[in-house]
This record gives structure tokens, sequence and C-alpha cells, in this order.
């Protein structure tokens, strides 16, 4: 499965926002990148370019290529209730971004390697597909075997002070969690406007 694999400094810095995770350089550096440095000028950006910054945020926040990220989008155009919060729903309830939220890995990237590798359980039987949607009453579970548990309690020292939201159960010591509910909008806390997105697709 394709995923980005260029500098991310450089993508938070262009965005203002820590897309990959906290970042010393991005508190250093608190602008955009390029040979003008702090002091360079950027022009006034269209409404376009406001929405399609908006689209780029939240793609690569999420790890996804334009084609899966636009692929997820004409699934919540489909269903019924507010667009812009599907999308999001279907993007925190990804198997890689539920391992990541329940602090079993570091970053979102770290969370889809421990899936596609074979080390996480879902409902008793084994998951590698990042993209796979878990739903309400669902069990996530590190397999029981050394590799795993010892890369998953290695991530654990990692995120300890990480809280897990709401919408999530962790049991830290089984190196688990459970999907109490789809969460809702105030509980995703994206770093994007997500009605900008759905305009820009229905252009």
């Amino acid at each position: 499965m394709g995923r980005y694999t260029g500098p991310k400094t450089k993508v938070a810095r262009r965005y203002g926002v820590p897309l990959f995770g906290p970042s010393k350089s991005l508190e250093r550096k608190n602008y955009p990148p390029g040979m003008h440095g702090p002091k360079g000028s950027r022009r006034k950006q269209s409404d376009y370019a406001v929405a399609l910054g908006e689209k780029q945020k939240l793609r690569y926040q999420y790890g996804l290529l334009e084609k899966q990220f636009r692929r997820i989008f004409q699934t919540a155009l489909r269903r019924r209730g507010v667009t812009g919060e599907t999308l999001l729903q279907l993007l925190e309830t990804r198997l890689d971004n539920v391992v990541f939220r329940l602090g079993l890995a570091n970053t979102r990237s770290g969370a889809r390697q421990l899936v596609s590798h074979g080390h996480v359980q879902v409902n008793g039987r084994g998951v590698n597909i990042a993209s796979y949607n878990v739903k309400p009453g669902d069990e996530i579970v590190i397999k029981d075997r050394p590799k795993s548990r010892q890369l998953a309690l290695r991530n654990l020292e990692l995120t300890q002070i990480a809280p897990v939201p709401d919408w999530l159960v962790a049991n830290r010591d089984a190196l688990s969690g459970r999907v109490a509910r789809i969460p809702a909008r105030d509980e995703m806390q994206p770093m994007v406007n997500e009605q900008l997105i759905v305009e820009l697709y229905s252009r």
C-alpha cells in the first residue's frame, strides 16, 4: 500500500501544525520552509488554496495518498449524516489510527507497520489491513507472541502519558483495547476545517 515517505518536518512547517506528532524542529522554526526564512512574505491565498491546504493537512495527518483519501471521501458522501463529520469518523476508526490512539504505537506510521506486519488481532482474528474500519464492540489485541508483545510494550513506554480518548477503552496491562462507540466531532480534535474539504470536492 502506498504511503508518504518524504520529509515530514517540511510538510509540518508548511502548514504550521504538528501533522506527524510533536516536533522540536517545528517549535524552533515556526515559519514555512524556504530560502527566505522567517522574513519570507506570502501572498494572500485564494479560497481554493485554503480548502486545498485543509485537505492536504488531513491527508498527511492520517498518512494517506490522494487516491486513498478520495475513496474514503466518496464512502462518507454515500452515508447518511454530515459528510465532513462522517469523513473524520471513517479516518478515526481505521485500525492503524485506533492502535495509535490506544497508545500501542507512538505514531500513526508506527501503528500502520504494527498492523501490516501481523502483530494485531481484532475480535480474535489476525488483521493486517491498516485501513480496516473497526466498529463499536470490537476488541483490538496485540498477538500473544514475544516479538509482538515486545514491540507493543516498548511503544507503551513512549506513550504512557498520552491520554486515551473516551470512545476507546484501553487495557494496557493486557495490551488490548475496545471500541466503546463511534467518536463524536469534538472528540476527534482534527487540525482542519472539514467543511472546506467537502466544499472542495463538491466544486
